[in-house]
């Protein structure tokens, strides 16, 4: 039976992929870098930093490293400005918590998680958050789930996986978690085909979880 669920962030509770990327794509082009969509999706799913390109190009350290502090920057402009809510995710998580017990793994940094919910209810509904900086090996490898299970006490078997990407995904898969993807249109390209299940909208998780459960009682 399901107890647990541990939802990815970005791209699952709040609309933030796009705005990642053109603040990535903004910051490199000083360097002479162009990231088209299509790479940065490929090295997204992959867990491969966007940077990559800018090292492999020789560019140097203490150059990436101001590149970076100007991605930030950029990023940080689009949370406190742009529209990334997702209909419908305050209202299901206030079903969902009726019967599960929540939390967050995410590979945002932990200054922009604390400013996307600033002045947002979302965590209202969580008993954690796993950020970046909280664990040492990030998404696709299992470590960031594994250490929500500890977290949980919980096992695989008792806990769903939230996931919208395919690093999320392959992340799930090696700590031997369900996962369900949800639709996001910036990574719809991505290889979903090994998720337990998949929901067009984030309103569809409540019955597609109990589903879940139905299905491991008839196992």
């Amino acid at each position: 039976m399901k107890k647990y669920i541990l939802f990815d962030h970005d791209g699952v509770l709040v609309e933030t992929e796009h705005w990642y990327y053109l603040a990535n794509k903004r910051a490199l082009v000083p360097l002479g870098i162009d990231l088209p969509r299509d790479a940065y999706l490929v090295n997204m799913a992959n867990g491969v930093s966007a940077w990559e390109a800018a090292r492999v190009s020789g560019i140097f350290e203490s150059e990436i490293k101001r590149g970076r502090e100007l991605r930030n920057r950029y990023y940080q402009e689009y949370l406190m400005n742009e529209d990334i809510e997702i209909e419908g995710v305050l209202q299901t998580l206030a079903e969902l918590a009726d019967t599960y017990r929540m939390g967050i793994v995410t590979t945002s940094k932990r200054t922009d998680f604390a400013l996307i919910h600033e002045k947002r209810f979302i965590l209202d509904y969580m008993e954690f958050y796993l950020t970046v900086e909280d664990y040492e090996r990030a998404k696709p490898h299992p470590e960031p789930y594994l250490r929500g299970l500890q977290l949980f006490g919980a096992t695989a078997a008792e806990t769903v996986v939230i996931e919208d990407s395919a690093r999320g995904l392959k992340s799930a898969i090696a700590a031997g978690i369900d996962c369900i993807v949800v639709a996001n249109e910036f990574t719809a390209a991505h290889d979903f085909s090994k998720a337990t299940a998949k929901v067009a909208t984030f309103r569809e998780l409540p019955s597609t979880i109990k589903g879940l459960t139905s299905l491991a009682r008839r196992r």
